[in-house]
Order: structure tokens, then C-alpha cells, then sequence
């Protein structure tokens, strides 16, 4: 079972008053066949850590990653993962649809 919005917002708050660096990724537009809808949620912290789902599990592990950097940033992203995209490919998205990803710092 996937988290509930609360739960994850819950959850960056709690990594963020642990003195945590803190994104949060966003599903904001799909096309074709998408494994989640269009405002899905994933929070990260600066450890890795992550709670929530953009894709089902296809592409969290492609978001993590970038939300590492955007937390050391702090300078927002937008990703983008599709079946055309070799990307998709190699992290499992081949569901045969298209999503786009903003991803932020928190705080």
C-alpha cells in the first residue's frame, strides 16, 4: 500500500526538524500509460532515505539520486522518464507512457 500525502509531509517534516536535508519530488504531468497520477509524491532526505511513490517503483531509484543533488544544491529539477528515453529503459520504466518529475528542496 502506497503512503498517504499526510504521511509523507509528516514524514519531511520530521526529517527536517531532525536537522535532515529535505526534497520532495512531484509527479506533474503523465502521458499515455502512467504508473502514478499527476500529483504523487516522493519525499527524500540526505540520506537517502525516501517515503511515497512517482512511478510504482519503476524510477524511484533515478529520482533518489537526483534529489541527492537537489538537496546539495538546492537547485530545483525537472525529469523526465519515458519509454522513448534510454533512461526509462534502465531504471524499469516500461510501462509505455510518459511522466514528468519536479523535484525540490524543502525548507
Amino acid at each position: 500500500m502506497l503512503d498517504r500525502d499526510e504521511d509523507i509531509l509528516k514524514a519531511a517534516e520530521d526529517w527536517q526538524k531532525a536537522g535532515h536535508g529535505v526534497a520532495l519530488a512531484t509527479v506533474v504531468e503523465t502521458w499515455g500509460s502512467a504508473p502514478r497520477p499527476a500529483g504523487s509524491n516522493l519525499v527524500i532526505n540526505d540520506d537517502g532515505t525516501f517515503l511515497g511513490s512517482v512511478s510504482g517503483g519503476c524510477v524511484e531509484g533515478a529520482v533518489v539520486t537526483e534529489a541527492l543533488d537537489v538537496i546539495a544544491s538546492g537547485e530545483p529539477k525537472m525529469l523526465e522518464f519515458g519509454v522513448a528515453d534510454e533512461t526509462a529503459w534502465n531504471v524499469g520504466l516500461s510501462c509505455g507512457g510518459t511522466i514528468r518529475v519536479f523535484v525540490e528542496k524543502v525548507g
